[in-house]
């Protein structure tokens, strides 16, 4: 594997609504440990589509690791044109500077929105251009990393397509190691 799409749910579909909000932490955490173990596996590209959320926060991620593992690189591939035009202004300046940092960035559809097919050809663009797919998803709640799915698993039935998870198991685990940490910290005061 050489090129991983990685994605998860817009903020708000985690009821995240500040960008400094502790549960960023432990998905930043767990995508770390899951992108440091395909750097390992030699993945050298990964994929966004630049929503706000999971995908974000997991580009920031590969850009923090890139000065550790410098040939590791990150495309943003947005379904269009000036998909940040409606966000807010923090948001929107947490994306360009996403976008300064990228290695590579384009528009699949290069038009502004039109409708929902873009974000469908998104799903199924970025699927087709990688190798496998790192995912937050929660089987309880789709949401809209069900979509990836679903384009991936079409994809997984006809040829290898590595689908990989990252729960919220995963992320009650991190956040139990780091509360548990806090507290050996404080007891060594």
């Amino acid at each position: 594997m050489k090129v991983i799409t990685l994605t998860g749910y817009k903020a708000h579909e985690l009821g995240i609504f500040s960008h400094n909000h502790r549960g960023i932490t432990y998905i930043k955490k767990a995508f770390e440990q899951q992108i440091l173990a395909l750097i390992e596996e030699g993945v050298e590209w990964f994929l966004i589509s630049g929503q706000l959320g999971v995908e974000l926060w997991a580009a920031e991620v590969v850009i923090k690791l890139k000065q550790t593992h410098p040939h590791i690189q990150l495309a943003v591939l947005t379904p269009f044109l000036e998909q940040e035009s409606q966000w807010q202004e923090a948001s929107r300046k947490k994306y360009h500077d996403i976008l300064e940092a990228a290695d590579f960035v384009d528009s699949i559809t290069k038009r502004p929105y039109e409708g929902p097919a873009q974000l469908r050809l998104k799903n199924e663009y970025l699927v087709q251009k990688s190798d496998g797919l790192l995912v937050l998803y929660d089987e309880d709640k789709p949401g809209s990393p069900s979509y990836y799915l679903e384009v991936a698993k079409k994809r997984q039935q006809q040829e290898p397509y590595d689908i990989r998870l990252i729960t919220p198991h995963d992320l009650e685990w991190i956040a139990q190691e780091d509360e548990m940490n806090d507290s050996v910290d404080i007891d060594n005061l």
